[in-house]
């Protein structure tokens, strides 16, 4: 019994080895690329995997080409506002539909589900109106609209809420604390780690975010990251080891934050259940 307990864990290692290279590959593919030549980047043989010389050409190319400091800002405001806005609208909605009892309570979180199901690519027309008419075009306020509010944090907040025990609004009350203190200084405080996954989310969400970005944003000062680098793919062709670079270089903030967060990040996903 114990070799083949033994057996399972060697094998669960394994694959879960094998499973952690495979994710890895394309990184590295990227960091290689980045060093190579267009010839190089481009060539069919498949034994051509290490650059001949390490090329820092690329790299120099792109500095000189595309105003990182803009881009790192406006990706990074767009970030904290979306993770800011994404929590509060998440925490008291969810507060809300998990513990409070109001009429059409069902009827309105229904929507909210609904939301959830139909595709994200179908409000982009209608908020793309209401950011123009608003005068909002090539600002950060609309980068940061759509995820203002969020169906998933409603749905996710919701959940712990409701995983909370009922003991605790009983003894708030009994102590005098209205709706708005029970709310702020008990329960909030207790669905941390629910707010922590959402930020999380919102936040890898928001950096991924590309159509919206390249529709609401056209000037050259205002791009994202993620936009900058669409625009670089050329109708033709495209000069892969630039592109890499310029990914390599766009990548670096979220390295940063997942170091300086990455106790939060684990505890985040790990008691929301869920996965990017």
């Amino acid at each position: 019994m114990k070799a083949k307990e033994n057996f399972t864990k060697v094998l669960i290692h394994v694959i879960l080895i094998l499973v952690s290279i495979t994710m890895l590959v394309p990184f590295i593919w990227m960091i290689l690329t980045a060093f190579k030549t267009v010839t190089e980047a481009t060539s069919v043989d498949p034994f051509v995997i290490f650059p001949k010389v390490w090329r820092t050409d690329s790299f120099k190319e792109v500095i000189r080409n595309m105003n990182f400091f803009v881009l790192y800002k406006n990706t990074l405001l767009m970030i904290f506002f979306r993770v800011l806005c994404a929590v509060l609208t998440a925490t008291m909605a969810g507060y809300a539909f998990g513990r409070l009892h109001f009429k059409g309570r069902d009827f309105c979180f229904s929507l909210v589900l609904l939301q959830m199901m139909v595709p994200a690519q179908i409000f982009i027309s209608p908020q793309y109106i209401m950011v123009s008419k608003m005068g909002m075009l090539n600002t950060i306020f609309g980068l940061v609209f759509p995820g203002m509010v969020t169906a998933f944090g409603t749905f996710l907040l919701r959940q712990g809420y409701m995983g909370l025990p009922n003991d605790l609004e009983e003894a708030a009350r009994l102590d005098g604390c209205n709706i708005g203190q029970t709310f702020l200084y008990i329960m909030a405080p207790l669905t941390r780690s629910s707010m922590v996954a959402l930020g999380i989310f919102t936040a890898v969400f928001a950096f991924k975010d590309l159509m919206w970005p390249m529709i609401v944003n056209t000037d050259k000062d205002m791009l994202v990251l993620s936009s900058a680098l669409a625009k670089m793919q050329g109708q033709y062709a495209a000069k892969f080891p630039e592109l890499m670079a310029a990914s390599l270089i766009a990548c670096i903030p979220m390295i940063v934050l997942y170091v300086i967060f990455q106790k939060q990040f684990i505890e985040g996903i790990a008691t929301s259940g869920g996965k990017l």
